[in-house]
């Protein structure tokens, strides 16, 4: 039952931390990335995982918010309350994206950026 969906969400979530764990591999190793560059868009990358995982833990918690919420009386009074926690989340986990982008382009020269991009654009089309 519920120790088996939980069970498959786990396994979902670690498929696509293994993705976004090559796509990035893939990327650093065409630009020829040394291992200081590598260990720093990791810990940025590791950084943008964790928020992420902060967010998802609370994942039942809030759909039971939401469920008893629609349930009850007054679905218009504690909506507003209830969207803004989760916008602030989701900006929790854009700001840890946006600090990663900073931390790669840092260390990464002009040259290696540029690989960077041209490899997310000609990859792309295997994530739409």
């Amino acid at each position: 039952g519920a120790a088996a969906i939980a069970a498959a969400g786990h396994g979902r979530e670690m498929m696509m931390r293994r993705m976004a764990t090559a796509a990035i591999d893939g990327a650093l190793d065409e630009a020829h990335a040394s291992p200081e560059q590598r260990a720093a868009i990791h810990a940025a990358r590791d950084r943008v995982f964790a928020a992420i995982e902060e967010h998802r833990k609370d994942r039942q918690a809030r759909l039971d918010d939401m469920l008893t919420l629609f349930e009850g009386d007054r679905l218009d009074d504690r909506l507003p309350a209830l969207r803004g926690q989760i916008e602030g989340e989701h900006a929790t986990i854009a700001t840890a994206v946006s600090a990663a982008l900073v931390d790669a382009h840092a260390v990464l020269t002009p040259a290696q950026r540029k690989v960077v991009a041209d490899y997310v654009r000609s990859h792309r089309h295997a994530h739409p």
